[in-house]
């Protein structure tokens, strides 16, 4: 699909210089002298490297759709995550690395959803919250609640986040997956 070069918004993905490149920031300009034109910021799908363009009201880019497929998680073998297609029974194996730090907050039979172009992962996004346990969190210093202080806390997948005092170990908190911070007490 078509489209013109100020119509570039954050999160489209375009081809671009013979590669898919994903919006991450833009900026209308329209300088006093000459016309105006969309500042884009991209970074590349697959190598991660950014770039900086111009792109005129006049130019024309490609926008690709990326195809969306619910993934269930299944289990880690080695270095692997092995994922299974909900609808077709299909299992896909994807490295560890390619999720990033977010991987240790895969749990057994959770859904997630990878974005790919003509078949091959680009992409995957996790819940935007879990529900985890804390293991280990430091006792409460008696004075200390007054200032909304934080401290750090253990999760049981080895990830730390900073909570409340009140949260003590034991308890199931809330955390975002995108932020890597403290929500709420689970219900």
């Amino acid at each position: 699909m078509k489209i013109n070069g100020n119509e570039i918004r954050p999160g489209n993905v375009i081809m671009h210089k013979g590669g898919l490149w994903v919006a991450v920031k833009t900026q209308a300009v329209k300088p006093g002298k000459g016309g105006a034109f969309n500042q884009v910021e991209l970074k590349h799908i697959v190598e991660g490297t950014k770039l900086n363009e111009r792109f005129r009201a006049s130019e024309t880019v490609e926008r690709v759709r990326l195809e969306q497929k619910d993934y269930q998680f299944l289990y880690r073998e080695g270095d692997m995550l092995v994922f299974m297609d909900m609808e077709t029974y299909d299992q896909i194996e994807l490295p560890e690395d390619f999720v990033g730090e977010r991987a240790a907050f895969l749990q057994d039979g959770m859904t997630v959803t990878v974005e790919s172009h003509e078949g091959k992962p680009l992409g995957i996004s996790l819940p935007d919250q879990v529900t985890l346990e804390v293991t280990e969190a430091e006792p409460v210093v008696k004075g200390q609640t007054a200032s909304s202080s934080y401290k750090p806390a253990m999760m049981e997948n080895g990830v730390r986040v900073m909570v409340p005092p009140f949260i003590s170990t034991g308890e199931r908190i809330v955390v975002d997956t995108n932020e890597l911070t403290y929500i709420k007490r689970a219900d």
